[in-house]
């Protein structure tokens, strides 16, 4: 009969050499101050571990409630990693909160971040509620250093399919302007294209949608401008000019698409 394998005993020497080798992890928020938040989050982190415990191997808190930007009607928005694929989606409801959560693998979702205009930016301020073996530190440490990189880039042909996209919608509005309700329907799509073209075309990462305004005007001060007399113009045919005015600016610089004619 063979004898057990044994295994030396480290020194202390060696147990501290072993733990300074080992990264620092992100530094982490601090708990929500919110009356009762941290217990709704609590309830929430039970109900996923109960739900997807054996396989679960991150649980990671994300949106308003990490920047400290919660309302009366913040979700606790969570994203917990799993082995191997998921793509799921729940929504449960958390004494008087929704908890919007999405089940991702993890190795999954650590590829995207390569090329998501998004994700580095939601994650790198992110908060851990579970981890193991480090899986979630160690994607929000990767999601810093993507978001160091800035976002992919934009291609000629990207940014000028963008802009062709911003003119169809809001020459279609113009074409519809007998039809009010359908019109401000397709200029809401034209505003959401456009908010989206701003960050892509000037390479900045997509922030928050409570943000968006805020950090246009930040680097942008006329654009911004724009973009609040478009959302607030009391008439149809005053948005329909602020849009054009909108677009304008923000595409000038943006070829039109080539003639083949």
């Amino acid at each position: 009969m063979d004898s057990p394998t044994t295994h030396p005993i480290p020194t202390s020497e060696e147990l501290k050499a072993e733990l300074l080798a080992m990264p620092e992890p992100p530094e982490q928020p601090d708990p929500i101050e919110e009356p009762g938040f941290e217990e709704l989050v609590t309830m929430a982190l039970r109900h996923v571990r109960g739900r997807r415990g054996g396989d679960l191997v991150s649980v990671i808190l994300v949106g308003s409630s990490v920047r400290r930007a919660i309302t009366t009607h913040s979700d606790i928005d969570l994203i917990a990693l799993v082995k191997g694929q998921a793509d799921g989606h729940e929504i449960v409801r958390v004494a008087d909160r929704l908890a919007d959560i999405r089940y991702r693998g993890h190795q999954e979702l650590e590829e995207d971040l390569t090329h998501s205009p998004r994700l580095p930016s939601l994650l790198r301020k992110a908060r851990i509620l579970f981890d193991h073996e480090n899986i979630g530190a160690k994607l929000i440490e990767r999601a810093h250093q993507r978001f160091r990189q800035g976002p992919p880039p934009v291609s000629i042909n990207e940014q000028i399919r963008m802009k062709a996209e911003c003119f169809h919608w809001l020459g279609k509005a113009r074409d519809l302007a007998d039809k009010p309700a359908t019109a401000q329907y397709l200029l809401a799509i034209f505003f959401d294209d456009a908010v989206t073209a701003f960050f892509r075309l000037r390479g900045f990462w997509i922030t928050a949608p409570t943000d968006v305004l805020k950090f246009i005007a930040s680097r942008d001060a006329g654009l911004a401008d724009l973009a609040a007399r478009f959302l607030t113009a009391a008439t149809l045919p005053e948005r329909l000019n602020f849009g054009r005015d909108l677009a304008d600016t923000l595409f000038k610089d943006v070829p039109n698409p080539a003639r083949i004619d």
